[in-house]
């Protein structure tokens, strides 16, 4: 398995690339996961159901089988966050991992950034990016430059640019 990440800022449009840029990697007959990172609390349950009240009541983890996916809930209760090595094991094998967040992780990662949204970059004080997709005038700053429409393009970078996943 090999990793790639996608980062910028809060509302750069990394979910709306991702959403073009798996299509584009599974046409060329890749298997793709994702690991999204968020700094918020997330809920994957609904209160009341039985696993969020199995989840509710202490378990560590609760796996979901039902008529087309499972999921695993594995609950920290305090416990630091596990590092993206640990995560990436837990995924079953596949050809690339995309990772939205983890910005501080060192591996690579391209940074989605938009002029309009009157944001600095990521870079250059974050580890890792390699890249940028830009929509509008690009920052001074910048290492190379992708057109954020150009999905065969970022393709291509994602397939050159990822790294052996460390496990």
């Amino acid at each position: 398995m090999k990793v790639f990440g996608i980062a910028g800022r809060s509302g750069m449009g990394k979910t709306t690339l991702l959403e073009r840029l798996v299509p584009a990697l599974r046409a060329r007959g890749l298997a793709v996961s994702l690991i999204k990172h968020s700094h918020k609390a997330i809920e994957v349950d609904r209160p009341g159901k039985d696993s969020w009240r199995a989840r509710e009541a202490g378990c560590r983890e609760v796996l979901l089988l039902g008529d087309g996916r499972w999921a695993l809930m594995h609950e920290l209760r305090g416990d630091d966050e596990p590092p993206l090595p640990y995560l990436v094991s837990r995924l079953q094998p596949c050809d690339i991992v995309l990772v939205e967040g983890f910005k501080s992780g060192d591996f690579p990662k391209l940074e989605v950034w938009r002029a309009a949204e009157g944001k600095p970059p990521l870079y250059p004080d974050w580890p890792g990016i390699v890249a940028m997709a830009v929509e509008g005038s690009p920052p001074a700053l910048a290492p190379r430059l992708l057109d954020l429409a150009d999905t065969a393009g970022i393709a291509d970078l994602v397939l050159q640019q990822a790294a052996p996943a460390v496990g």
